[in-house]
């Protein structure tokens, strides 16, 4: 798998031109996760973004009496786990490989060294990230009030 591939499939990095994305293939991993594997666990430290380049991933979470739900499923393209690079904070879900799995990993302590090399490409990802995270926050609005029983 080329790594800067994955990276141009993936929103993150939409607006990033050619150069902008060797940056981050540069400290980008390429992982491959066999079905049923976890790419990370609920719970656990989360200190990477993931992004899936091939097969699908489902992302799950622990109920309140111990069982397991599904909260979604993601593929080609798609980012996981990106407030990891803002933050090295815990899990919130579990993401288990449906499919056999290709993805790009980049490390939290990488992208922190990254920032004081490419400051400004280091920022516009970051941007990416919050922009990303805002809109999967609008996009679930109805899901979060049901949670705290507003109409």
């Amino acid at each position: 798998m080329e790594v800067a591939a994955a990276l141009k499939a993936c929103p993150l990095f939409k607006d990033f031109s050619d150069v902008g994305i060797q940056i981050f293939a540069a400290i980008g991993v390429a992982r491959a996760f066999p079905k049923g594997s976890a790419l990370f666990q609920e719970g656990r430290t989360g200190d990477s973004l993931f992004i899936v380049h091939e097969g699908s991933v489902r992302l799950s979470a622990k109920s309140p009496t111990g069982g397991e739900v599904a909260l979604a499923e993601v593929g080609g393209g798609e980012p996981l786990g990106e407030l990891a690079l803002i933050q090295k904070g815990e899990r919130l879900c579990t993401a288990t490989a449906l499919t056999d799995v290709l993805a790009v990993e980049i490390r939290h302590a990488d992208f922190q060294k990254l920032t004081t090399q490419k400051p400004q490409a280091c920022v516009k990802l970051l941007m990416s990230v919050i922009l990303h995270f805002s809109q999967k926050v609008r996009d679930n609005q109805g899901a979060m009030k049901s949670l705290v029983g507003k109409p």
